[in-house]
């Protein structure tokens, strides 16, 4: 079933933090099992924020022994940022498992996407290590348990931010585990992250296209797809509007998605509409969701929404 959430503040940073966590916590009934943030701040400096992790919650369990380890895979993953040309400008270790790092580059690749890509594949091959986002505004968060847990957890009460999407996951085909949890990041491109309600029925034949053309999935999920699909179009030169109504003729299913870039929220329906999407829209404030609940769970006074049509794409900027 899963739910979904965005919203985005057009006049400002506000604490998007708080508010993501209170949509999603009402949307708690329609996924229980793992709750996700990609929540957007302010670029500090072209620093890239990056938040990986080395370990799944459920590995914890095991002792003192995965306890070295994580602390082996960790200090692996520092030595290639390092050994990369990178500085770590600031660290926080989020959980026993999951980090989140501001990484300076004093080599030319916060502005090459080759060289980026070679740098999140060399972090990648550490044994354990998995990056959840890399961008200058996205920081991606996701973990098992409903949305105030996993808020509480990586402190994400206070985040200041412009915009954000959620996820709370019902597991039906793939593990309950972090790797399997939305959001997703579209692996290697920065900023680009997707939520997604439904099922894509020609998933692997894109997937497959997409391998082809070099292109690197972290999942077998099929809103993973989503994410890499719509950098691909955007890395060709397509305006994210564009490749958002390319994607509802392509991609085949019932599914709403929302997508959220540096700059952007967009929205996006199939053409059966068959999953919902409520969706408030002020002067200042843009909120969706799977259930207006969620909505009115940022909102105490009245307000007036409405559904968006089947196969439609709407995209707000910040």
């Amino acid at each position: 079933m899963c739910g979904i959430a965005g919203l985005i503040h057009r006049d400002g940073s506000a604490g998007i933090g708080g508010e993501m966590t209170s949509m999603l916590q009402a949307l708690k009934h329609r996924g229980p099992d793992s709750s996700g943030f990609a929540l957007y701040g302010v670029p500090r400096n072209g620093d890239y924020m990056l938040r990986f992790k080395v370990a799944e919650q459920e590995d914890m369990a095991h002792g003192f022994d995965i306890q070295n380890e994580v602390k082996k895979r960790k200090a692996q993953v520092d030595e290639r940022i390092q050994s990369s040309g990178a500085t770590i400008a600031e660290e926080e270790d989020a959980t026993e498992y999951a980090f989140r790092y501001r990484i300076s580059f004093s080599n030319g690749a916060a502005d090459d996407q080759q060289q980026l890509k070679r740098f999140a594949d060399y972090l990648e091959d550490v044994e354990g290590a998995e990056i959840l986002s890399m961008g200058r505004a996205l920081e991606l968060v996701k973990d098992l348990g409903d949305a105030s847990r996993v808020s509480d957890q990586y402190r994400l009460g206070a985040f200041e931010g412009t915009h954000a999407i959620g996820h709370t996951r019902m597991a039906t085909e793939s593990d309950v585990d972090i790797r399997s949890a939305h959001p997703y990041w579209a692996y290697p491109f920065s900023d680009i992250a997707v939520v997604h309600n439904g099922q894509l029925t020609n998933y692997w034949g894109f997937r497959r296209d997409m391998e082809r053309r070099g292109h690197r999935f972290m999942s077998n999920c099929d809103s993973e797809l989503i994410a890499v699909y719509l950098a691909d179009r955007m890395a060709g030169g397509m305006a994210l509007k564009d490749a958002m109504a390319l994607s509802v003729g392509e991609l085949d299913g019932v599914f709403t998605y929302l997508v959220a870039t540096a700059d952007s929220l967009g929205m996006a329906k199939d053409t059966m509409a068959a999953k919902p999407m409520v969706l408030y829209e002020s002067d200042t404030f843009v909120g969706v969701a799977s259930e207006e609940v969620a909505i009115r769970s940022v909102f105490r006074d009245e307000i007036d929404t409405w559904d968006p049509y089947e196969g439609e794409v709407m995209v707000w900027q910040i």
